[in-house]
């Protein structure tokens, strides 16, 4: 009864429940220590997580701002990577192990630079995860290469 009656509360107030061991929140706690790795979390490394997760999972705003504020809660009580990474290999295929580590690198590039410790961040990840360095060279060189078609088109259309 008070678990039909939590759920009728959650649908009206928009909240999104998220369960325990979720591997999106995993996802999401990744993606927070690679934005930390450098020692700033940019607003714009923030929006493109939040573009990504968004599309990647096809969640609403309520569903999304859920999800990210368990996997930040996740991250802060994080004391490595194993944690997380031991979840996703778990409950991901290595196709999708491999899309993580692209969009990793998306967020990396979204401030327009990437640092050596960024590299050495995604480079423990991949490892943990069983993303080969071909892979994730792979990945990181098309997530230069969208950044770079970007700032082409927006070059473009000033002129």
């Amino acid at each position: 009864m008070f678990e039909r009656f939590r759920a009728f509360l959650e649908g009206m107030t928009g909240s999104a429940r998220i369960e325990a061991g979720d591997p999106r929140v995993a996802v999401i706690g990744l993606c927070f220590q690679v934005m930390e790795a450098d020692g700033a979390v940019r607003s714009s490394e923030r929006r493109k997580m939040r573009k990504l997760i968004k599309e990647h999972y096809k969640l609403d705003d309520a569903a999304l701002n859920a999800l990210v504020a368990a996997g930040e809660s996740a991250e802060s009580e994080a004391i490595d990577f194993y944690q997380f990474t031991s979840d996703i290999k778990r409950h991901l295929p290595e196709e999708q192990r491999i899309e993580l580590v692209g969009m990793l690198w998306e967020i990396v590039y979204a401030d327009g630079a990437r640092s050596e410790m960024e590299d050495h961040v995604i480079w423990r990840i991949a490892d943990l995860l069983g993303v080969s360095g071909r892979d994730r060279v792979l990945k990181r060189q098309e997530a230069a290469a969208k950044i770079d078609m970007v700032e082409e088109n927006e070059a473009q259309q000033e002129s």
